[in-house]
């Protein structure tokens, strides 16, 4: 008897000792760690750092390690940018899901187009609202030609290079047929690793054609699921409590900022970084990192 008494005592006391464990500590608590990936890829000025492998990885890291983790949610909202930087960042989560034996589950927000859908690959299954907009699986190259404007305005443009096709594509100089054919191979060679990425990550749920899938076409939420680009509509919090409880935790896994970003290392982007005639002398570039910026996402209505 004072042996039942005594495990009942034991029982009682480390139930209570539980209740002052943070939540996600207690045995039994579902958590699902969220990510966000947003942005243009890539496309990094001294004020408009876009995302890239380097200031997501730690992020990625963190959230897959996160104790009693049940999953990583993704929530995924860009118009793409840099291939090789969606493809690193699509990798590494990739890698981290098979080493810590995680699912995956992206939401997909407004967009997740071209290298934002390349990431979104990465998912185990691809969750979206039905105004969501997903695809442009393709390859995108473009520039300005001035060589008219300059010659209007008396400037003379000289350019000294070494290896006949240093000056490609310049867009100072007359447009060379040549050149373009060079970009255009190379934009199909691109395109091919998109779309053998996209067919190993979809395998058989994909159901359009090739040649309707591929061809940087982009679809709403509903049609994207008809042909196998994505999975099912739904949102974060009403999916999760679904498949892992009313009560299962969704703390959301974001960048240092202020004095700790500064102790990890991580440097943010702005004028500290750069001196008065630098930050001046830079403000045309930024202007056209803007403008192109809001170009891509214009594409998609946003």
């Amino acid at each position: 008897m004072a042996e039942q008494l005594n495990d009942r005592e034991g029982s009682g006391l480390a139930d209570k000792l539980m209740q002052y464990l943070p939540a996600r500590f207690r045995p039994g608590t579902a958590v699902v760690p969220v990510v966000r990936l947003s942005g243009v890829i890539g496309a990094v000025t001294p004020l408009r750092p876009g995302m890239t492998l380097a200031g997501v990885a730690r992020v990625l890291e963190r959230a897959f390690s996160y104790r009693n983790a049940k999953a990583v949610a993704l929530v995924i909202n860009s118009p793409g940018g840099s291939p090789v930087q969606s493809r690193q960042i699509y990798l590494r989560i990739k890698q981290l899901a098979a080493e810590k034996k995680l699912p995956v589950l992206v939401f997909v927000e407004d967009v997740a187009a071209s290298g934002g859908y390349m990431i979104a690959c990465a998912g185990d299954e691809i969750i979206c609202d039905p105004s969501s907009i997903l695809g442009s699986i393709g390859v995108v190259g473009g520039s300005f030609g001035f060589q008219e404007a300059i010659r209007r305005l008396g400037i003379e443009r000289r350019l000294y290079t070494a290896g006949a096709h240093k000056a490609m594509l310049d867009p100072f100089l007359p447009e060379n047929p040549d050149d373009v054919a060079r970009l255009k191979a190379l934009q199909r060679e691109i395109h091919q690793i998109f779309i053998a990425l996209v067919k190993e990550s979809r395998g058989a749920r994909l159901k359009g054609a090739d040649d309707t899938l591929f061809t940087g076409e982009y679809w709403a939420g509903e049609s994207s699921i008809a042909l196998g680009l994505a999975d099912g509509i739904g949102d974060l919090r009403s999916t999760l409590r679904a498949r892992y409880g009313e009560k299962v935790l969704t703390p959301v896994i974001a960048q240092p900022t202020g004095l700790l970003s500064g102790l990890l290392g991580r440097k943010s982007p702005g004028a500290g970084q750069l001196s008065a005639m630098e930050s001046m002398a830079g403000l045309p570039d930024e202007l056209i990192s803007a403008v192109e910026t809001r170009a891509i996402w214009a594409k998609f209505g946003f």
